[in-house]
Parts: C-alpha cells; sequence; structure tokens
C-alpha cells in the first residue's frame, strides 16, 4: 500500500481507468543508491551506438520468445519495467523442437492407444512338446512313454510325475524356466510317464493289471537298459518322488543322486486311502467328477490355491477335466493308495550289528516341500529316515506346487546341489557352457 518516502507505492493503472490498483508488483521510491548511479553513469559514457539495452526500451520492438514465453516489450514503460500482469502463457514447441523430437505437439490429455502388444509365456508347455523325442519302452508290465530332452550323450536326469499329471504338465514349466534351460546344455532329461498318463492315451483293457508301485520302480531299469544309462539322477514329484525313492533304494548303484518333492515314505493313512478309493470308483463310474478335481487340487495346490494364483489353478482344472482319461488314472490311483511302506531307517553311527548303507538311501538326496504343501509332515517323516551326512531338507515359503510356484528358487536349489555333488564345476549363476562340467560320477 502507499508509504512515504522510502517505502513502496502501488504502480499505476494499466488501463488508464484512473485510480491506483494495488498489485503485488511494486517498486521501491527510495533515491537510488551511489553504486547504482556510478554504474549508470559509466555505462553512458562508454558507448557510441545504441545498444540492445536502449532497443529493449523502445516501444515497437516485436515480441520475442525466450525459453518457450512469449513477453511482449510494449507493455513497458519508459524505465523497462513490465506494466502487465498478465502471467506468460505455457511453453509450445517450435517447429524445429517438433521436428527434432520426431513429433508433432500434442495435447498431453489425449488418450493413449496401446497396439501390438502380445504376451509372452517363457514356461510355455508347447516348447518342451516339440524339443522332446517320443519313445515306447517295452518292459514286463507293458510299454512305458518316454520323452527324451537333451543331448543323450550327456548325463542323465530322469524326472517322474505325481498322480493326475504327466511329463508335459508336470515338468514342461520348470524345464523351460531359463536357469534350466541352461542346465539342458550339459544334461539329458529323461521324462518318464506311468502306463496309460501319457496325453490322449487310449483306455486301458479291463482286464489289464496295473503295476504296484514296486513294479513301477522295476520298469525303470527297462528304460536304463534301453537307454544304455549306468547311474541316473532322479527327479520325482509326489507319486514319482515314491517310485524314484523305491529304485533308488533297491538299486543304489543306478542312482548317483536324488532330488524328491512332496516324497511320502509311509503308507497310505485311512483317510487318505477312503478319500483316494472313492476317487478310484468315482473316475471308472462317472468319469472326472467335482469330487476328484477338487482332491486333486488339494493333493498339488494345499488349501485356497485361487488366493495365490488364480491363472495356473484354472489352467490345471481344465487339464483334469479334459486332459486326463479318468479310467487310466483311477488304476494309478489304485496303486497308490496300496503302497507299502519304502522301509527307510536312520541307523545310529556305531550300532552294532546295522549299517546305514543297508537300511536307508546311500546316495544324496534334496528332500524339498513346500510351506502350503498338504504333504510338509510327511517330507518330516520322511527326513528322519535319511542320512543326516548326506541329506538335506528345504521348505519353500509361499507355495506347495514348488514347480509351478516357486520355479526360480527351485532351480537354484537344484543347481546348487548338483554343484555340491561334483556334477557341475563353480560357474556363476546363468553361466552354463559345456565345459564347466565336471566327470559324472
Amino acid at each position: 500500500m502507499p508509504q512515504s518516502e522510502g517505502g513502496y507505492v502501488s504502480l499505476p493503472a494499466v488501463n488508464g481507468n484512473g485510480g491506483a490498483i494495488y498489485q503485488s508488483t511494486t517498486e521501491p521510491t527510495a533515491p537510488p543508491s551511489v553504486f547504482a548511479s556510478v554504474k549508470r553513469a559509466i555505462g553512458q559514457a562508454i558507448k557510441s551506438s545504441p545498444t540492445d539495452s536502449e532497443e529493449l526500451l523502445r516501444s515497437d520492438r516485436l515480441p520475442v520468445i525466450v525459453g518457450g514465453s512469449r513477453i511482449s516489450f510494449r507493455d513497458r514503460d519508459k524505465s523497462g519495467k513490465t506494466l502487465t500482469t498478465k502471467m506468460p502463457s505455457a511453453p509450445t514447441h517450435t517447429a524445429e523442437e517438433a521436428h527434432l523430437l520426431g513429433t508433432m505437439p500434442v495435447d498431453p490429455m489425449d488418450d493413449i492407444e496401446l497396439r501390438s502388444v502380445q504376451l509372452q509365456f517363457p514356461n510355455a508347455r508347447g516348447s518342451i512338446l516339440e524339443a522332446c523325442e517320443q519313445r515306447r519302452v517295452p518292459t514286463d508290465k507293458g510299454d512305458v512313454h518316454v520323452a527324451i530332452q537333451g543331448d543323450t550323450a550327456k548325463p542323465a536326469i530322469i524326472t517322474y510325475h505325481d498322480l493326475g499329471l504327466n511329463y508335459a504338465t508336470s515338468f514342461a514349466g520348470f524345464f523351460n524356466f531359463p536357469v534350466m534351460r541352461g542346465l539342458l546344455e550339459n544334461f539329458c532329461v529323461y521324462h518318464v510317464t506311468a502306463p496309460g498318463q501319457e496325453e490322449g492315451a487310449p483306455t486301458l483293457p479291463e482286464d489289464y493289471v496295473y503295476p504296484t508301485m514296486d513294479d513301477l520302480a522295476a520298469q525303470l531299469l527297462f528304460v536304463l537298459s534301453h537307454f544304455g544309462l549306468k547311474s541316473v539322477i532322479g527327479f520325482g514329484v509326489g507319486a514319482g518322488a515314491n517310485i524314484l525313492a523305491r529304485f533308488a533304494h533297491a538299486h543304489p548303484d543306478k542312482v548317483g543322486a536324488l532330488c524328491l518333492i512332496n516324497c511320502v515314505s509311509t503308507q497310505s493313512g485311512w483317510i487318505e486311502w477312503g478319500y483316494q478309493s472313492f476317487n478310484a470308483r468315482f473316475l471308472r463310474t462317472k468319469g472326472m467328477t467335482q469330487g476328484v478335481i477338487d482332491y486333486l487340487m488339494w493333493h498339488h495346490f494345499g488349501r485356497n490355491p485361487e488366493e495365490r494364483n488364480h491363472d495356473l489353478v484354472q489352467m490345471y482344472k481344465q487339464h483334469f477335466e479334459r486332459g486326463v482319461n479318468p479310467t487310466n488314472l483311477a488304476m494309478l490311483i489304485n496303486a497308490y493308495i496300496h503302497r507299502n511302506d519304502l522301509h527307510l531307517a536312520r541307523t545310529p553311527p556305531g550300532t552294532p550289528g546295522s549299517e546305514t548303507a543297508a537300511t536307508t538311501l546311500k546316495m544324496p538326496v534334496i528332500n524339498i516341500t513346500g510351506s502350503l504343501s498338504p504333504h510338509v509332515d510327511d517330507t518330516v517323516t520322511f527326513n528322519g529316515r535319511l542320512d543326516p551326512t548326506n541329506s538335506s531338507w528345504m521348505k519353500i515359503s509361499d507355495c506347495a506346487l514348488v514347480l509351478e510356484e516357486q520355479p526360480a528358487k527351485l532351480a537354484e536349489a537344484f543347481r546348487l546341489f548338483l554343484q555340491g555333488e561334483g556334477y557341475v564345476k563353480y560357474f556363476r549363476p546363468g553361466d552354463w557352457d559345456g565345459t564347466q562340467l565336471s566327470s559324472f560320477i
């Protein structure tokens, strides 16, 4: 507001309507300082022609662009002070700037349309089907389907699937994981599928006697003999883990190491036997019912799997409904619930009249489960039967079906397990090549 000499006064009205208008822009009315006077005098003495400062004071100077803002010099008084209160307009791109940026100025609020967006699934199932060589291996209990993935000249890994699955639905996503794809450069994987469980398998004859769990384990001898394998690394899940453990216990010289997931070493309890008996009966008479699907989902994912991965759950449900032969699955379930105990026992060192190698698994074993799996207690019991000097138990958090829900953690654990057993020399994560593979024991 107006003050006495040495204070501040309002600038006069711009439009000439009379009366001073109070504005936020004010100027001091005190006389200039000595330094400002000397500076002005020196500037007047050294200039010989009109300079830019004088040009800026002329009222007819055209507007110029400074930093994208338009400043008009018609709105200045003789002292060069701005008289207008209008704010500068928003910055705009010049034609040269638009050319350099490769785009014309657009309204920032315009809608953006995404085009040509494609989803890529690194764990796609189709890749393993195309990469595998399909074989039928004859055994004393019928033919066994084996899918070969990798170079047969490399050390062998043999896999076995769980109930309601086959080699593709159980291991395709995991072995197509980036870290595991590097593993295949140094190993050959033989995916074994139980009789009648492969994709599109015909219904087994009514008079067909399905192999017991011991018979399924004995069939692996025919597989090893057919491909000329002297020793293998076992990788099994659920029922497949039980079959590989039986084979390793009966033929310890044929197995160099075991990676078992959700392995059950005891015979079936009354609750499991009752549920699975009803499931097998429904599969034979009514086909794949909702009750059977619910039990299979609990067997693989535990409780409330939709809260963790809805899409994965829907994919497995569709597989159980459309990709499984109900009659053949009923035979496998019936063989699984009638399994006998593995008869493993951890014998303390120094016990008279007994040897640890004769009562438990001799080869190194990594026993893995998911924290949400319904088989955690079974893996703990199995771990108590193993030799602590060559076995380890691992529980991976936030998952039940470890291969699908936590493939990165499982791949890293399996890689370190092989490295610790001398199958792979030291290497950086994800760095696999043929020169890093040590001799196969």
